[in-house]
This record gives C-alpha cells, structure tokens and sequence, in this order.
C-alpha cells in the first residue's frame, strides 16, 4: 500500500492549526508552530486559499478558515444537534414574528449562519445558509461574543458598516456586558442601515452558550417610534431561545 501523502498531511495540519486557534495567524507564526519552512507554508496556504478553504485578511495579510469548508461540511450541519433540535423552534418564532429567522455559531471574529428560515411572505428572499457575519455589529454576534469564555474579538479595529457600528473596544465591551446581563441583544441600523436584529443564547446541557436565535427585518417593523426593539418580538426570540437550550438539556423540566 502506498504511504500518506506528505502535502496533504500538511495542509490538513495547516487547517488544524487554524482551526484550533482564537485568532487569524500569519505565514511566519504557522510556519513556527508547524516546524516547517516558511516557503512551504506560504505554498500551502496560497493553494487553500485558491479553493476556498482558507482566506486572506486584506488588512493584515494574516489568515482564517474560509467559508467554503462549511459546503463540505454541510453533511454534519443536516445532522447537527442544535440544528435538528431548533428546526420546529425556528419554523414556530419565524410564524410569530412575520420575520426571517437565523441561527448562528461563532466562528472565530465572525457569526457562521447554520440555519435560516425565510419570513412567511411572497418577497424575494436569499438563503443565507453558510454566510459569515461580522460578530461586532449583529446581535447574534453580540450574544454569542457576549457568552464565549475563551473571547474571540481582535485588537484589530473593528470596521464599520454604516454610522451606528461600535468600533470602539471599550463601547464593545460595554455593550457585551449589557447583554450578558439582560440575556439578549439588539443590533439597530449597526450591520445594515434600515434593518434591526435581535438575538438570543441557546445553551446546552452543560449551560455551554452553543449558538444563537435571532430575527431580522426592517427597523419600522422591529423597532417602536424610539427606535427601541418590540418587546414582544424581544419576548418571541427569549422563549425560542429558551426552547431550543430545552431541548439539548440546558433546562431539566
């Protein structure tokens, strides 16, 4: 029989690494970890990133998972536990709410969206399955930032969306500890001027935040004349939330 390939050992060590760590790594602090020559490293990445599997910060030049390993994955995202057990939960808030519904996990700096039920109307809509959001400026972003223990923001600056984007680390901060508090988050016009964004934890068995339940849509439509989110959709998202960290044994009754 022939013996392992040693490229594919590597780039599969490459994508590891990436994996494992909290932050994007450059060329010289892989080549580092891996034990491994510099050229040799930059190789393998320049072809990961030609297929999509790795990419590019423009910025620092430095590098992260890209989101084309979620497609290759999509067969483990069908079989996912939280993804199974929030389908109905999902399908019942997006009924509530007459809005789109997403559930996300965190994937280093940025929200990787698992499921999406469109908003029960006749619009065009567009399946955003696989996406990858800025964590800093959504409110699953803010909930799942707000819960992770190991702190995924960058001392990077955090780029703005429009002119209500926190790109502050302090305000950030701030704005997380107000989440952790009151067990949800809103996004008001921060990703997307005119839309609004609220979100919740969804918990596991060992009180682990393991993902997020949020809504999206128009600020006319989820916010009231203040510019402060319903607080019955707040209410709608909480009690799914709530349901699905049921369902994976968060809750014991």
């Amino acid at each position: 029989m022939p013996g392992p390939i040693q490229s594919i050992e590597r780039a599969a060590a490459v994508l590891r690494l990436l994996a494992s760590g909290a932050r994007r790594m450059g060329v010289g602090e892989l080549a580092r970890a891996l034990e491994l020559p510099k050229p040799t490293v930059h190789g393998i990445l320049r072809t990961l990133q030609l297929v999509g599997f790795v990419e590019q910060s423009p910025d620092t030049g430095k590098y992260q998972l890209g989101a084309a390993l979620f497609h290759i994955g999509s067969s483990y995202l069908d079989g996912n536990e939280l993804r199974t057990r929030a389908l109905n939960w999902s399908d019942s808030l997006a009924a509530r709410s007459m809005e789109s519904v997403r559930i996300g996990t965190l994937h280093e700096a940025q929200v990787l969206v698992v499921h999406h039920v469109f908003r029960p109307d006749n619009s065009r809509q567009v399946l955003e399955v696989g996406a990858l959001l800025p964590a800093h400026a959504c409110a699953m972003g803010k909930v799942l930032l707000a819960n992770d223990p190991v702190g995924h923001v960058d001392d990077e600056p955090l780029k703005a969306f429009t002119n209500a984007t926190i790109t502050d680390l302090d305000r950030l901060s701030d704005a997380l500890e107000q989440v952790r508090q009151r067990g949800w988050a809103s996004d008001v016009e921060e990703l997307v001027e005119g839309e609004v964004s609220l979100a919740a934890p969804i918990r596991d068995r060992r009180t682990v935040t393991v993902g997020a339940i949020g809504i999206s849509g128009p600020i006319e439509r989820l916010c009231d004349a203040d510019r402060q989110p319903r607080t019955e959709l707040v209410s709608y998202v909480r009690e799914a939330a709530r349901s699905i960290s049921r369902e994976l044994g968060a809750i014991p009754w």
